[in-house]
């Protein structure tokens, strides 16, 4: 039996619910990484430091096809590029977040 669209819409705000509350932990993690590492202190363009997220998650991605022979895992981890922003923009905020 099909589901009422009516169901479906709470399902899916539920879904974003969570799906936000995940971002918001996985940016306060890098944040928090982030300004450990001084990041927080170093006057850097937002585009600047996003690029250099990236640059560094791609090469954790290398890293993780060689240490796995070429095989990924599918799994919700690897659409991180909303988390990525979210992160980039945790970690320009200084140390108000922290």
């Amino acid at each position: 039996m099909k589901k009422p669209s009516s169901k479906i819409r709470d399902e899916i705000a539920k879904l974003q619910e969570q799906l936000k509350i995940a971002e918001t932990r996985e940016a306060e993690r890098i944040g928090r990484i982030a300004l450990k590492a001084g990041l927080g202190e170093i006057e850097i363009e937002e585009s600047d430091l996003q690029a250099a997220f990236e640059d560094l998650a791609k090469r954790f991605r290398a890293d993780e096809v060689r240490s796995t022979g070429g095989r990924r895992g599918g799994g919700p981890a690897e659409s991180s590029a909303p988390s990525t922003q979210i992160a980039a923009g945790a970690a320009t905020g200084g140390t108000t977040e922290a």
